[in-house]
């Protein structure tokens, strides 16, 4: 009878210990270390920083945790993106990068790290359409009219370097609509933008911000934009889809993880940064940028990565797109 009663109290004891055992480990797996450092793979100012800079300060205080942004500028953002792979699974190292780190890792042939397995892709955080635009000194008014002219003439088309979002995009509108229009790399938009003006390059595709005050000073000319639908940040302009059935590119920002990270722990951030881009105040920041928070769970957003990641390796394998070091 009484060794009945030891054993029993035995495995009651040792069930009530795995438990709390079991609870410490999830408890663990998502608790926050007291500094978050984000991880910024390029140079202040852009909206990348941007973004950043205002989704830490609003992160610190909804979780009770100091958000550090710190810059690591470099070959179109690699540098910052290794780094933010070698880091612990902790939570104490994040990336905060745009879809430009998914266009340039297809192209990289030597990128020291893989975009599908050194990463856990935590939270989109905005998402907006990009924009077809062409010199103000073209006789282009339309989408249609640009794509025609391209059959049978050469067009010159500027981007920010090899595998940046607006070079993919347009390789994109070449292959889909059956032309060829020629590529001249820049180290920036701005450098794009002056020669637009100036009548060497006569299109390209961008995000809003990066044109400046070029539209409303009727420097260049918006022909559609990007997105699967209209925009309602440019009212009446119409969808690059509606010339090329099909064509849909979308800018977004979001925020990574070191591989392995809990999956409890990605699931806390993902949370925290949804509510936390909603606000009134992240809303009128994205709007500056033609873009919304997005709704995405931590899965949902990894789904779509993969997505991008398909999408643009067959894209760069077609158009044979490689970033030669």
């Amino acid at each position: 009878m009484q060794r009945n009663l030891f054993s029993s109290v035995l495995r009651a004891c040792l069930t009530a210990g795995l438990l709390v055992a079991a609870g410490t480990t999830c408890a663990q797996n998502n608790s926050l270390p007291p500094v978050i450092r984000m991880v910024v793979p390029f140079s202040p100012g852009a909206s990348n920083d941007v973004f950043a800079r205002a989704l830490s300060e609003q992160l610190a205080k909804k979780l009770g945790v100091s958000v550090l942004v710190e810059n690591k500028p470099g070959a179109g953002g690699i540098i910052g993106s290794a780094e933010v792979a070698r880091a612990k699974p902790d939570g104490a190292t994040l990336l905060f990068s745009s879809n430009s780190f998914v266009t340039r890792a297809v192209v990289d042939e030597k990128l020291p790290f893989d975009p599908r397995t050194s990463f856990v892709p935590v939270a989109m955080v905005a998402q907006g359409a990009m924009l077809l635009v062409v010199g103000n000194d073209t006789p282009y008014r339309s989408a249609s009219e640009l794509i025609v002219d391209a059959k049978t003439k050469n067009i010159n088309y500027g981007s920010a370097g090899i595998g940046s979002i607006g070079q993919m995009s347009t390789e994109l509108l070449n292959n889909q609509a059956g032309i060829n229009m020629t590529h001249i790399p820049y180290k920036g938009i701005s450098g794009v933008l002056t020669d637009m003006i100036g009548g060497r390059v006569q299109a390209m595709i961008t995000t809003p911000a990066s044109l400046g005050g070029a539209i409303q000073g009727n420097q260049v000319r918006v022909l559609a934009v990007t997105s699967s639908t209209q925009s309602k940040f440019f009212p009446g302009l119409p969808t690059l889809a509606q010339t090329v059935p099909g064509f849909l590119v979308d800018v977004w920002w979001g925020v990574y993880a070191p591989a392995n990270t809990p999956a409890a722990l990605v699931e806390r951030l993902n949370n925290a940064i949804r509510e936390v881009s909603k606000t009134e105040k992240m809303r009128a920041l994205f709007a500056k940028e033609a873009s919304e928070p997005s709704e995405m769970n931590a899965k949902e957003f990894a789904a779509y990565v993969d997505q991008e990641l398909e999408k643009w390796q067959k894209l760069a394998r077609e158009r044979g797109i490689v970033l030669t070091q």
